[in-house]
C-alpha cells in the first residue's frame, strides 16, 4: 500500500506544468546585513507595482518573497527580500527599465538603504 501511494505520489509530480520554462526571470535581492533595513509594505504596494507597469505585456508574473531564516540555523539571514519578474523577453525588459532606472533607483530611498544584487536566468524546468 505504502509502495502503491509513493508511486502515485510521484506520477502526480512528473505531471506538474512546467508553464515557467522558457521564460526570463530577474531577482531583485536585497542582502541581509548590519543596519541594512527593507520596508517589504513598500515594496509590496508601491515600489513592484510601479515598475510592473513598466514593462507591459512583456510581464508575465512577478513575486515577491520576505526573508525569514538561513538554512543553516544560527547563521544570518542572507537576504531581507526578494523581488522577481517573470518576462518573455530579456531585450524588451532592459528596454523598458533602461530609460526609467534613474527614477527606479530614486524610490529605492522609500524602502530600502540596501544595494540590491540582481540575477538574470532564464527557466529550463
Amino acid at each position: 500500500m505504502l509502495l502503491f501511494f509513493f508511486l502515485t505520489s510521484l506520477n502526480a509530480f512528473s505531471q506538474q506544468s512546467h508553464s515557467d520554462e522558457g521564460l526570463f526571470k530577474i531577482a531583485i535581492m536585497y542582502p541581509n546585513a548590519e543596519g541594512n533595513t527593507f520596508n517589504i509594505e513598500y515594496y509590496k504596494t508601491k515600489h513592484m507595482p510601479y515598475v510592473a507597469a513598466m514593462l507591459g505585456s512583456n510581464l508575465i508574473k512577478y513575486t515577491i518573497e520576505e526573508g525569514l531564516s538561513n538554512v543553516i540555523p544560527g547563521q544570518p539571514l542572507p537576504y531581507m527580500a526578494i523581488g522577481t519578474f517573470y518576462v518573455k523577453n530579456v531585450e524588451d525588459y532592459q528596454k523598458a527599465i533602461g530609460p526609467n532606472i534613474t527614477e527606479i533607483r530614486a524610490d529605492f530611498a522609500n524602502y530600502t538603504n540596501a544595494i540590491p544584487v540582481i540575477l538574470i536566468s532564464e527557466v529550463v524546468y
